[in-house]
Order: C-alpha cells, then structure tokens, then sequence
C-alpha cells in the first residue's frame, strides 16, 4: 500500500492545465500505484487498458478516475495534475467532511479545501491553523463568478453572535483575495492572534464589527492603522448548514 504524507494544497479541477498532458498524469498514476504498467494501472481502475491508451490519445482524463484514486488511496489530485507537492494526503486529513456525489466524477466542478481555522462568533476564536482537514466540492462556472479560485478555503463558525445569519457549526465559505471592505458585508477579520467573523462598517479612523445577534452583541469600534494588528482576511460568500 502507498504510505501517506502531508498535503495542504489545494484540488484542483479535472481538466488539463496547461502543458501537463495525460501521459504525464498517467504515468504518475503508474508509478504512485507501484503497477509498473498501463495494464496494472487499468486494474486498479477497473478500466480496460484501451481506456488508458484512449485517454492518452485524447489528452484527457477522466475525473472519476482522479476521484477514485483520491478515495482509494488519499492520491493527491493536484500532484496527479502538477507534478508538485505531496504525492498522498494523510488520511487524517481527509474526512467525511469531503462532500461529493456522483456527480462530483462529471466535469466543471472544483474542490475547496476545508480548513482547520474557525471563525468564532462570539469572541475572538484562537483555531488559525491553514491545515486542511478536507475538501467540499462546488461548480466552477459558480466559484469563477463570485472571487479567486485559488484563494477560496472554507472554515466552521464558533458561537452565536451572528445568529440567525451564520449558526454555531456552520460552515462558510470565504475568499482571502477579497479585501476591500463593502459596507454590510460579512467578512473573515483577524484581530491579534483571534479570527471573528462580523459584518463591517467604516467610521473615520475605525473599523465597526456588527453582529447579527444584537441583542447580546453591541457594535465593536476597532481603531486601525500602523499601531494595530487588525486584518481583513476576506468576505464571506456562501455558507452550508449541517442537519443535526
């Protein structure tokens, strides 16, 4: 069996990037998988070996065959794509949190890595770790419409104080290339060594952190400039909710 290590980037789609082409994935393929040839490689994918040499011909690989090895083995997608980082992904890191279907094996979809940083509502959550803990899977033509693909991961919010927007648990999903602040909008801040989730308003000097829940969260004034340590690490896009 392949031994696993560390992974942390993210998956990519399923169709070919630029000049990686699928003799290359597919070699990695063989050699990950210690088969030795395309006939071994068609087993473990429970393929015919002309499928392997079809594939190769028309330069494309079947999604459901990075899938598959992606469950099978915790195979690495963006290695299998690149060539670059970790050939495997521990299996600690890959969780049921991986939200797919079938139809996740069709193409146009991409997988946004999960991470182990909470967005605490309520006070400041101390969990900033970039770790990824698993993937959830989203349209492309959705995602590309919205912010940067490459800067898209997803955190669980902590507390109450966004309620009945955002709910202790849920999972949100924000772009850390969006900085720019729009008035009212729900945004990923760090504060020191904190990340709180809040909407924000601007006042001369000042950075206001609005919670939903007013009724037991007032308002928070945070002065800004050269003598903090305040950040906006994105906007919130789109949030999911689990049914306990």
């Amino acid at each position: 069996m392949p031994r696993h290590s560390n992974s942390e980037q993210i998956l990519s789609g399923q169709e070919l990037h630029p000049g990686f082409g699928a003799a290359q994935i597919i070699g990695r393929m063989i050699d990950a998988l210690k088969v030795g040839t395309q006939s071994g490689l068609a087993r473990e994918l429970g393929v015919s070996r002309g499928a392997i040499s079809d594939a190769k011909a028309k330069n494309k690989v079947p999604s459901d065959w990075m899938l598959k090895l992606f469950r099978a083995y915790s195979l690495n997608p963006f290695w299998l794509e690149t060539g670059r980082g970790a050939m495997f992904l521990r299996e600690d890191e890959v969780r049921e949190d991986l939200q797919v279907t079938d139809a996740v094996q069709q193409d146009g979809y991409e997988y946004i890595p999960l991470v182990e940083a909470r967005l605490a509502g309520g006070g400041g959550s101390s969990e900033t770790s970039d770790k990824v803990v698993g993937y959830y899977a989203f349209r492309r033509s959705w995602l590309r419409g919205r912010g940067a693909l490459e800067s898209m991961r997803l955190m669980r919010v902590t507390g109450e104080s966004m309620e009945p927007t955002l709910q202790d648990e849920d999972v949100v999903l924000v772009d850390l290339a969006q900085h720019d602040i729009l008035v009212g909008k729900i945004y990923a801040v760090r504060m020191d060594d904190e990340i709180v989730v809040k909407r924000l308003e601007r006042k001369p000097g000042k950075l206001v952190l609005v919670s939903d829940n007013r009724k037991y969260y007032e308002p928070l004034d945070v002065p800004v400039g050269d003598q903090t340590n305040v950040e906006v690490l994105g906007r919130v896009l789109w949030v999911g909710r689990e049914l306990m």
